[in-house]
């Protein structure tokens, strides 16, 4: 096989028409001769350059609407030849096959079709056949033809025909294939799982496609490999933000950086400031503040232990009286919906702390669902959208909460439905003051919030901090009164909770008998 291939005929028709007449300027300074198809030829010829529309090659002119003109022996014997092969040479001569070795196709824009929220008939017809049809014709003889798919592409083609003289080597013909097979699964994958969508079906066969954003330096460890991918055209969440300082954002902080954005977006409607510290994916302190200072400093108080080279986000503008408070602790990453330019001169003395900015909310358009790798293949289920205002409360104790207990019982919901099973939330005034995740027993959960709660009202100066009501938020029921006994030892006042147990009539004695108010939601939040 001969490594370098002169290009002599391209075939180009594309939807995204950046950069094409460029492009054809330069391909056509190479003495390489363009076919096109209907808007693209128009294009081409309105610059003033010679194209030969895709009907003369076939014969054929482009019918029903657009849906039939590449399919053809002429287009694609001329992809699929084998320039090595007798009998593929004699078979081309017969029939005056002629070879094709470029060809630059972009889809139809289907993706972003339904992202409009067209109908169904509209995205019926932006699906598109005759180009994924050529792309993997030219993928799979890649080993005499070029494939370009995405406008980025251009330069590279460019670049390589300048270095070696208007041909081409396997290697870059090779990763050309790749990258065309990848986006033609791409696109089938985002037709399947809007058909899906649409349907209400769980598909037999499920793909999972993504746009790679950035190679990472490693994965949770420096031995292991690891990379970005966005899915969806919209940059919602981590592929849009924006970052303004800092080193690069490794897998553990973008994976930590997620869990902030879930849990802030809870609050992003809220007009309170709120604050939220992360740590290992779980919150290590969460408040509401009168200043975006203020929430900090109480969400900080809560663990400042863990704090330490944790993630904190906020759901308002960042202010340069909260950076100074920021830099005081070592941060890993810092990610707010928008910074003031006072602000970003603070972290300037902080040069490896990452800044970040998100302006799109965590929920808004995002639909997709969870998937978990498991060993033979991988888990799917819909987000964990549901909510509960104090309306929708079930009162089951002879006491109910009082208003401010109310307020924290929803307060602490929220959070514990972030917070890794088994979960216990503490909450007094709108700030957490001890957390218990990931133990096996919800005893060890509720043990281990209550010791971070000790510990903060052992350091408090205010002394007030011990008396008044005390909330508690559990992500499932407790199945025996031991769990709720333990709470109350720790000053507990009101529960909030699932409910759904067998022993659910036990634990409401017990909690009547302690004068503890309590409530259900009616759904548990795991989160394993």
């Amino acid at each position: 096989m001969t490594e370098l291939l002169q290009i002599r005929r391209a075939l180009i028709s594309v939807s995204d028409k950046t950069g094409l007449i460029d492009l054809a300027k330069a391909l056509i300074g190479y003495g390489i001769d363009l076919i096109s198809t209907g808007g693209t030829a128009t294009a081409i010829r309105e610059a003033g350059l010679k194209v030969t529309e895709v009907s003369e090659l076939t014969g054929f002119p482009e019918m029903m609407g657009g849906r039939v003109k590449t399919l053809h022996p002429n287009v694609h014997g001329g992809l699929l030849g084998l320039r090595d092969s007798k009998l593929h040479i004699s078979e081309m001569g017969k029939h005056d096959i002629k070879n094709i070795d470029l060809l630059i196709v972009n889809l139809y824009p289907f993706e972003e079709t339904v992202e409009a929220g067209f109908d169904f008939n509209k995205c019926i017809e932006k699906i598109d056949i005759g180009g994924p049809a050529m792309l993997r014709s030219a993928a799979k003889n890649h080993k005499f033809v070029n494939v370009l798919t995405d406008t980025e592409d251009y330069k590279n083609l460019l670049d390589e025909l300048q270095k070696n003289n208007g041909k081409t080597s396997y290697c870059f013909r090779r990763t050309l294939a790749l990258t065309a097979f990848s986006r033609t699964a791409s696109y089938d994958s985002a037709v399947s799982e809007w058909l899906a969508k649409s349907t209400g079906q769980i598909p037999k066969r499920l793909t999972i496609s993504g746009e790679l954003v950035e190679e990472l330096r490693y994965g949770e460890n420096p031995h292991q490999v690891a990379s970005f991918y966005k899915t969806g055209l919209t940059d919602s969440g981590l592929a849009g933000i924006t970052k303004w300082q800092g080193k690069e954002l490794s897998y553990n902080n973008i994976n930590d950086t997620d869990a902030a954005l879930n849990l802030i977006s809870e609050f992003n409607q809220d007009p309170k400031p709120v604050c939220v510290i992360i740590k290992h994916a779980n919150p290590c302190g969460v408040a509401f503040g009168r200043t975006l200072k203020d929430a900090y400093l109480s969400a900080l108080a809560c663990d400042m232990t863990s704090a330490f080279g944790g993630i904190v986000a906020f759901n308002k503008i960042l202010d340069e009286e909260t950076a100074r408070e920021l830099i005081k602790l070592f941060t890993e990453v810092v990610i707010a919906p928008d910074i003031t330019k006072s602000a970003k001169k603070v972290f300037d003395t902080k040069k490896n702390l990452r800044l970040l900015t998100s302006s799109k909310s965590k929920k808004s358009g995002c639909e997709q669902n969870q998937i978990r790798s498991v060993s033979g293949g991988f888990l799917v289920q819909s987000l964990d959208n549901f909510e509960v205002s104090t309306s929708e409360l079930k009162f089951v104790t002879k006491r109910e909460p009082t208003s401010g207990e109310a307020r924290d019982l929803i307060f602490a919901w929220k959070v514990a439905k972030h917070v890794k099973s088994n979960a216990i939330v503490f909450v007094k005034n709108g700030a957490t003051k001890g957390i218990g995740a990931g133990q096996m027993s919800r005893v060890d959960s509720t043990r281990m919030a209550s010791l971070k709660f000790q510990d903060l009202t052992s350091l408090s100066t205010q002394s007030m901090e011990n008396e008044g009501e005390l909330a508690l938020a559990s992500d499932a029921f407790f199945p025996f009164p031991d769990g709720l006994i333990k709470a109350v030892e720790a000053g507990v006042t009101s529960i909030i909770q699932p409910g759904g147990s067998l022993r659910d009539k036990e634990v409401i004695e017990v909690a009547d008998k302690l004068d503890i108010a309590m409530v259900f939601t009616g759904k548990r939040h795991f989160r394993h």
